[in-house]
């Protein structure tokens, strides 16, 4: 009976406790509520990073409010994690209730907290941006970043862009 209840306790132990397995596992502070589909969340999925170095920060934004858009102060969340080594980079985004939103990242590649020349970026609906358009703040359209969220888990993936030239683009070989 004792050792019943030690196998009945290891099961649950790992039921609880067991991260996915390579393309499942997302990752962050609130990993749990996209595990359990309970929402309403964002599962981000960062796709294109340059590298598997330094940590991504997301933040997400009311999707009604442009003047909020991409304002660190107006933030709803803010989320900053390491990458893994390998597999999907996914990161759970509560939200505090179904409707718009716009999302951004950031990949700080060399982790120190600062946005340098080789850090990515990217947002909701991968919009195009020129370095005139960031320097003056310009925003895109709400067209182009404003995404639904339902009561669920809701998938978005968002390609990180460097910049290359006068303008941001994904890089041609990305890690994954």
């Amino acid at each position: 009976m004792v050792k019943m209840q030690l196998l009945g306790g290891a099961a649950i132990f790992a039921a609880l406790f067991s991260i996915p397995s390579g393309a499942e596992a997302n990752i962050g502070p609130d990993a749990g509520v996209c595990a359990s589909g309970n929402g309403p969340a964002a599962l981000v999925r960062v796709v294109g990073l340059k590298n598997r170095a330094g940590k991504v920060r997301v933040r997400t934004f009311d999707g009604t409010n442009p003047k909020a858009w991409f304002d660190k102060k107006r933030a709803l969340k803010r989320t900053e994690v390491a990458i893994p080594g390998s597999g999907a980079v996914e990161i759970c985004m509560p939200v505090p209730k179904a409707g718009s939103y716009v999302i951004d990242l950031r990949h700080d590649t060399n982790g120190n907290g600062d946005s340098d020349r080789a850090d990515g970026a990217g947002a909701t609906g991968n919009p195009s941006i020129s370095l005139f358009d960031f320097l003056l703040g310009k925003k895109p359209p709400a067209s182009k970043v404003v995404v639904q969220v339902g009561n669920g888990i809701t998938p978005i993936s968002i390609t990180m862009k460097y910049l290359q030239g006068g303008s941001f683009k994904p890089v041609q070989t990305a890690a994954r």
